[in-house]
């Protein structure tokens, strides 16, 4: 009994205790670590990232995966940028790019559980295939080129603060307030918990499992493409490769506050608790002038950490 008790903290806490160990040694390698500036720096660059792992984490929590993220981020980044361009003024019609966007998102989102759902195949497959083909549609719309977005009122998101934040950080957290609105207060929320923790316990009770599975991957859908709109606010320009880096940063960051690969445990919280640890250590590494390739190390060794302490491995099969 006091082995589970002892389990079940580590599983609740041990990502917020890492979060707050974390803050405490950078801070004290780098007093600057606690300057308003930084922590605007943090968060703003935690933005994106943030989005795509809120996305990722309602997949996950039904017990699947999703590696669509770069390619939907990067096709809707490249259509919110031509949109705005074809307008002129973001304040006339070019405004319009933002719901558009998300309206795309939505809809690869639609086709990519559409593809896994209807044509049984395994979600990674079917996410990797649809990832792949974004950027390829991408590549095509572009031409290969990169493509401004450097509209001044569509980048106040970045330049505009208040209390010394950007106003991206607080649409950040009304999009997170959302998602946690949606996980808990919602059925489909609840579903995917049902789904996650035994598909066919959850379709015995009821639950349209395969309607909720495709609807899980457009909402998804729809956060990968607020993650684009941050990103591309803060490039001020879009590239096909805009989502690169995107999908080892937002997993990681969901395994890493609790999320469990196996589905059914976790959360929106959880998710806000991970995407902070590696904005910490990224941040923490950047201050003490360490090498890029040190931090990618670290980061992986923290999700296998993360998935040996998480993870009953003698009980679970993971690989789906």
């Amino acid at each position: 009994m006091l082995t589970s008790f002892n389990k079940d903290f580590l599983q609740r806490w041990a990502p917020l205790i890492v979060l707050i160990v974390l803050c405490v040694v950078v801070s004290i390698i780098n007093p600057n670590f606690l300057s308003v500036r930084n922590f605007a720096r943090l968060t703003t660059a935690s933005a994106a990232p943030l989005m795509l792992a809120i996305g990722v984490t309602f997949i996950i929590i039904m017990g699947s995966i999703d590696l669509s993220m770069e390619g939907i981020m990067a096709f809707c980044g490249a259509a919110l940028a031509m949109i705005m361009l074809e307008f002129n003024s973001f304040l006339e019609w070019g405004f319009l790019a933002i719901p558009a966007s998300i309206l795309i998102g939505i809809a690869l989102g639609l086709v990519n559980g559409f593809i896994h759902v209807k044509l049984k195949i395994p979600s990674f497959l079917a996410s990797l295939g649809i990832g792949f083909s974004c950027i390829g549609l991408t590549m095509v719309m572009t031409g290969g080129i990169r493509i401004s977005a450097n509209d001044q009122v569509f980048r106040l998101l970045l330049t505009e603060r208040f209390f010394g934040f950007p106003l991206m950080v607080y649409v950040a957290f009304a999009a997170l307030l959302l998602a946690y609105f949606i996980q808990k207060k919602t059925a489909l929320g609840r579903n995917l918990y049902a789904i996650g923790g035994g598909e066919e316990l959850a379709h015995a009770s009821g639950v349209k499992v395969e309607r909720v599975r495709i609807i899980a991957f457009a909402l998804a859908g729809a956060f990968y493409a607020l993650g684009a709109m941050f990103a591309v606010a803060q490039i001020g320009s879009v590239a096909s490769n805009l989502g690169t880096g995107f999908m080892f940063v937002s997993i990681t960051s969901v395994v890493v506050g609790g999320t469990a690969l196996i589905g059914g445990i976790g959360g929106i919280w959880q998710t806000l608790t991970g995407v902070l640890i590696v904005a910490v250590i990224s941040n923490g590494m950047v201050l003490a002038g360490l090498p890029t390739y040190i931090q990618e190390g670290v980061l992986g060794v923290l999700v296998i950490l993360s998935v040996a302490v998480a993870t009953n491995r003698k009980s679970v099969q993971l690989v789906k």
